[in-house]
């Protein structure tokens, strides 16, 4: 059940990042959110990410998302956590991919949202096997 509950969530932050449904897609996540590992940033917060957001589905910036892989680390009736490889891409051809691990919670009103995210260092992807074969060498062609 909390493999389905993973899965289903990263296919809708897919698909309405892809379709640049913004409203949909923010619904995805918490207004608790807080995102960890990036580079120059302590913490991402929910205003900071719609700002993000709102600004790259508005101008065209985004051309994809997927996700390639799962590897569940633990789930309770109202948390599901796990990692996945993220790769986002841009309609310039610049290509942004890491390892993340997420933390999913069931909020009141009965929605999966996004909690928690860390990105992952290389190493740490690597090691967790959510880089390998096909994902590493589409990266690097």
């Amino acid at each position: 059940m909390s493999e389905a509950i993973a899965q289903q969530w990263l296919e809708s932050s897919a698909s309405t990042a892809n379709n640049k449904q913004f409203e949909a897609h923010m619904d995805l996540i918490s207004k608790k959110v807080s995102v960890t590992g990036i580079e120059g940033f302590d913490n991402i917060d929910y205003d900071a990410w719609h700002r993000v957001c709102e600004k790259e589905f508005a101008t065209g910036v985004l051309k994809g998302v997927r996700y390639d892989g799962l590897k569940m680390l633990s789930s309770s009736e109202t948390q599901v956590q796990f990692k996945t490889y993220e790769v986002v891409e841009a309609n310039d051809g610049t290509m942004n991919a890491h390892g993340m691990e997420v933390l999913l919670e069931l909020e009141a009103d009965g929605k999966w949202r996004l909690l928690k995210e860390r990105v992952l260092s290389d190493a740490e992807a690597r090691e967790d096997g959510l880089v390998q074969g096909t994902l590493l060498r589409t990266l690097l062609t």
